[in-house]
């Protein structure tokens, strides 16, 4: 499990992944002329049904990315028979050189795969704009869905949002990447093997790393109180004496 980093660190890293996704080696040069296509997002995405993991919708990808895909959806699928209802709400999930984001809400877990470098605030800007939509949409029909991609049409709607979010040099985007990185930082990262491998649901997960931070914080408590009984030993009898010469000062000059 991966800690979250300080604001500093974050803006720090959402800077350098912008660079890394649009190297230009010219600085005269113009922001069109930029490809947006080198850090391209999102990859992959797919709306499934909590309870069961039934897929409700996914992106329809190009032919040339298919077969490079197969082993995220496999992958995908694995996630979905993990979720329950006491998983984590948000968890970004690194494989290899990609990393899932997904966010769950009223029964419904939004999934996207997107390259390591991609900012972790505009994925999730991503999948919010999809939940949005997708619950307008199709809310009171989730639960009496029976089979796979009932709602395949939303399809439409993620490929019109993945093009606002795949330039991340456009102005919309670097306005959202100034805007709460406090909630950004909050989201835990954990990895593929660690939800998949050895079979641990994502609520176990979550319950490890919040044993994790709770004994982080119960060993940084007792620190402290071991170095105060440390201060007090070393510096305790001068203060004492410091202190009975003081008041007999102060009886003998009254």
């Amino acid at each position: 499990i991966h800690h979250p980093l300080s604001a500093r660190s974050q803006s720090a890293l959402v800077l350098a992944r912008l660079a890394a996704c649009h190297p230009n080696p010219h600085p005269s040069a113009h922001l069109d002329r930029v490809r947006p296509q080198s850090c391209a997002m999102p990859k992959l995405t797919i709306i499934a049904r909590v309870v069961d993991g039934l897929p409700l919708a996914a992106s329809m990808e190009d032919d040339k990315y298919h077969r490079d895909l197969d082993v995220y959806k496999n992958q995908a699928k694995r996630i979905f028979k993990q979720l329950t209802n006491s998983s984590p709400g948000r968890l970004s999930i690194e494989t290899g050189s990609e990393i899932f984001h997904y966010l769950i809400e009223g029964g419904v877990c939004y999934l996207v795969l997107t390259e390591r470098a991609y900012p972790k605030r505009l994925a999730f800007n991503y999948l919010e704009e999809l939940q949005k939509e997708f619950n307008l949409l199709y809310a009171t029909e989730v639960d009496s869905a029976t089979r796979p991609y009932a709602f395949i049409k939303f399809d439409t709607f993620i490929q019109k949002t993945k093009k606002l979010y795949m330039d991340t040099r456009a102005q919309r985007n670097v306005n959202k990447l100034n805007e709460d990185l406090a909630d950004v930082q909050k989201i835990m990262m954990t990895n593929i093997q660690e939800v998949l491998g050895r079979g641990e649901r994502l609520d176990s997960v979550a319950r490890h790393s919040g044993k994790l931070r709770d004994g982080a914080r119960e060993y940084a408590r007792q620190a402290k109180y071991l170095n105060t009984q440390m201060l007090l030993r070393k510096y305790g009898p001068v203060v004492l004496v410091v202190g009975i010469v003081l008041l007999m000062l102060y009886w003998r000059f009254r």
